[in-house]
């Protein structure tokens, strides 16, 4: 039989009411319909019977890649495989595939853990998966992404010069592997061995004051409003000095939060790092603090509102009061909580209440789930010693002996030791 040729392939005209056919060899021509679409059928026998198949349609597939799709089929046949049965086949992997990507099971995970994270970090994690990881990894199947491939991402971010990133995607990334392990959706996390091939981040902590230079900060900051800063920037920065909270937790304060009878601030979970409600017991300094603020704060919703009321503070504000003060690559906001931490750890009080007052982790996240509202009276005794420090650091003082705890049982002097 005589081989077609593109001509005849392009000539070939419909038939009305009649479906016309084109031989070539192999079994392979082309079906040409009474409306004129044109579409390649192979034939062949498997097992005894006969079977067709699609190869595509005319002009989209040409003369030539049908006989290269004949040809793929016919070797599948010398091999004792079915071109049908591994089309099907092939599809249905496909389809696994394209529910089985990287894509779907980083969403997947990433919907369920944004519960627990605060609003920063959900942004933070969604930033990275679309702009750093979905581009190259999103479509691939989860289950066949090699090393090789997650480190050429990776690498992007380093050639840019964004070394910090390269570590915090590859560290989600991982994450996203360790779930789909936990599915059943791959066996392998291929961010497990890139550890020692990325460029090495040194982190770089917030500039904090030594405690000894402490006192000099403290009384600068009572004078700032007297030397041209803002009053409120003032009293923000002596409340962040009394109560060391993380600079955000303290410029969106509201004062639905506060309970100035009770000497108490709760912050809300939502509002926390670790999605956990956090009391912070409040001074008599700090009370003082915030009822000087409360006549002044312009009846808004916030304990430090920004020039709208209906926003608080920027974070900056506190930052820039300190670079007023001489302080630039000096001390931040977060410094506080590191000359508090210091301080109270040299004097004696115990780690534990310290670490909780800080709203750091436990290390003993089960231990942790019991200890919500742990050591809140030595907590409450530990602030209110702290705020007097802080009295008498400024004016140049011994700072007071630290409050012993009560005894909870008195001593049988019988015993024998």
């Amino acid at each position: 039989m005589p081989q077609l040729n593109d001509a005849a392939v392009r000539a070939a005209k419909p038939v009305a009411g009649k479906t016309t056919r084109l031989y070539d060899t192999g079994g392979l021509y082309l079906n040409i319909s009474p409306s004129g679409g044109k579409a390649w059928r192979l034939k062949y026998r498997y097992n005894g019977r006969e079977n067709r198949i699609s190869l595509g349609t005319y002009p989209l597939v040409g003369l030539k890649e049908a006989r290269q799709s004949r040809d793929d089929a016919r070797r599948q046949l010398l091999q004792g495989f079915n071109p049908s049965a591994e089309r099907k086949a092939r599809k249905q992997q496909e389809q696994i595939d394209a529910t089985n990507s990287f894509q779907q099971q980083a969403l997947e995970w990433f919907e369920r853990q944004k519960t627990r994270w605060v609003e920063s970090h959900t942004r933070d994690v969604e930033r990275r998966l679309n702009a750093n990881l979905f581009p190259d990894l999103g479509a691939l199947p989860i289950d066949k992404i090699t090393p090789v491939q997650v480190l050429e991402t990776l690498r992007k971010m380093e050639n840019r010069g964004a070394v910090d990133l390269a570590h915090r995607v590859m560290q989600v990334a991982s994450q996203v592997f360790r779930y789909a392990i936990a599915c059943g959706r791959c066996t392998v996390d291929p961010t497990a061995g890139l550890r020692g091939a990325l460029t090495p981040h040194v982190h770089k902590h917030q500039p904090a004051i030594e405690p000894d230079a402490f006192p000099a900060l403290l009384r600068a900051i009572d004078r700032y409003a007297s030397e041209g800063g803002e009053a409120q920037t003032q009293r923000a920065l002596q409340f962040l000095a009394l109560t060391f909270v993380r600079t955000k937790e303290l410029v969106e304060a509201t004062w639905d939060e506060i309970d100035l009878d009770q000497a108490r601030w709760l912050i809300g979970a939502q509002r926390m790092k670790l999605k956990r409600d956090f009391l912070v017991p409040l001074s008599t300094q700090a009370i003082a603090l915030l009822r000087e603020q409360q006549r002044t704060c312009r009846n808004s919703a916030y304990v430090w509102p920004g020039r709208n009321i209906r926003v608080p503070m920027s974070n900056n504000t506190l930052l820039f009061a300190l670079y007023r003060m001489g302080y630039r690559s000096k001390m931040t906001g977060h410094g506080f909580r590191a000359v508090a931490s210091t301080i109270l750890n040299e004097q004696g009080w115990r780690h534990d209440v310290i670490e909780k007052q800080l709203a750091h982790e436990p290390e003993n996240r089960v231990r942790a789930a019991y200890n919500r509202a742990e050591y809140l009276p030595e907590r409450t005794r530990m602030m209110q010693w702290w705020a007097d420090a802080l009295d008498a650091l400024r004016q140049g003082r011994a700072v007071p002996a630290p409050m012993p705890a009560p005894r909870l049982f008195a001593v049988n002097s019988d015993l024998t030791p």
